[in-house]
């Protein structure tokens, strides 16, 4: 009875926490940004490491005494299942967070030649979370799904395929809700080319989590299977689409399957791993503007069919405009931010150049699914 007590009371606590609030949580340190990778051995952490990365979410093979050392040794954070190692090690910083079993809103396998069955139930996903937070309320629960979020024809779902009022009750099974689909690399002609859909998916998923849950999202940095493969561009503009739409972290699948499998096939293309590395290094210096105070913006496209997506962020007297074309057609934009006035030198980040910012508005021209980043220092009040 005194541990039933105990399990419904730590379950009172951290229900109480709500999401935004875990003692071994996400780092509170303004210059962290999720970065991470899924399900990788952790012998490649030192070379994750210099590409950027800082955390691995879940683990090949599962989690063992050697993979946490290692990981630890190479400064990595984790989200790993909440087994038995996990658990014995509550203590640990390096762990910030509980893993979920992955997409289970797809339809699951029965078994070697019995087919598949429906998706697991969200009330199924939701009461595995409820057991997660009674044994540890100090970490986050992380819950990715599948491309059904952002594409409701999916057929992955089997027979929930074209119900996405499914996941307003998934999103209540964690606490750090993700999901994947990967547009420069997918066979079907719906999705394929269209990266917007990484950006439509991290849009939906924030309606359905709401204010108490924070939204992360998987991007595909790998060599595609067959004759598919990933641009720097493409991985750029999918990364950042991801951003300005409010992902708040970022896991990168970086798996082959076809012709050959490769577990990190990142590092057999020289092209990506470069962009894949400038990217995460962009992104981490850059993570106290991303962490900053919002400022309102904004956005008009020159045209219809060539929208523009931006965010506006504030770090001391610096104001940081990201923005992305939002499709392959190029056009141009214009960005106001009501707070400022006067001219201003707007520096276009990485690129070299700068735009004289007149007033309250500037103007750019975007290639398409383009990427610019821009800063504006505000003259000392």
């Amino acid at each position: 009875m005194r541990k039933l007590l105990q399990s419904v009371a730590t379950l009172a606590l951290a229900l109480a926490a709500g999401a935004a609030e875990f003692a071994n949580g996400i780092p509170k340190d303004p210059e962290f940004f999720p970065l991470a990778v899924w399900v990788q051995s952790p012998k490649n952490a030192e070379r994750f490491k210099a590409a950027g990365i800082n955390t691995y979410v879940g683990l090949w093979h599962g989690r063992t005494e050697e993979h946490l050392t290692a990981l630890k040794a190479a400064g990595m954070k984790v989200v790993c299942a909440q087994n038995e190692v996990g658990l014995a090690h509550k203590d640990d910083k390096a762990i910030i967070g509980w893993l979920q079993g992955d997409e289970p809103d797809n339809a699951q396998a029965q078994g070697e030649g019995k087919g598949w069955g429906p998706p697991i139930l969200p009330a199924k996903v939701v009461e595995r979370y409820n057991a997660m937070r009674a044994a540890d309320a100090t970490r986050p629960v992380v819950l990715n799904m599948g491309q059904g979020v952002a594409w409701d024809n999916y057929i992955g779902r089997g027979v929930r395929r074209n119900r996405p009022e499914d996941y307003p009750e998934y999103v209540k099974g964690g606490d750090i809700v993700s999901f994947d689909i990967y547009p420069a690399t997918h066979d079907h002609p719906d999705i394929k080319g269209k990266l917007e859909y990484v950006a439509k998916g991290v849009e939906r998923l924030k309606k359905w989590a709401g204010p108490d849950r924070t939204v992360w999202n998987c991007v595909e940095a790998k060599i595609g299977d067959g004759d598919a493969r990933m641009t720097p561009h493409q991985l750029r503009a999918e990364v950042w689409m991801s951003l300005i739409h409010g992902s708040k972290g970022i896991i990168y699948f970086v798996h082959q399957f076809k012709p050959v499998f490769r577990e990190a096939s990142i590092f057999h293309d020289a092209e990506l791993l470069k962009a894949f590395t400038a990217i995460n290094h962009q992104i981490t210096e850059l993570a106290p503007a991303l962490n900053g105070a919002e400022v309102e913006i904004n956005v008009t496209a020159k045209s219809a069919e060539a929208p523009i997506a931006a965010i506006a962020r504030q770090r001391g007297n610096e104001i940081y405009v990201f923005a992305v074309a939002m499709s392959e057609r190029g056009g141009g934009g214009a960005f106001e931010i009501p707070s400022l006035r006067g001219k201003h030198d707007v520096e276009v980040l990485g690129e070299d150049r700068r735009i004289l910012h007149i007033d309250t508005r500037f103007e750019d021209q975007f290639k398409g699914y383009k990427v610019h980043l821009y800063r504006l220092t505000q003259p000392a009040q």
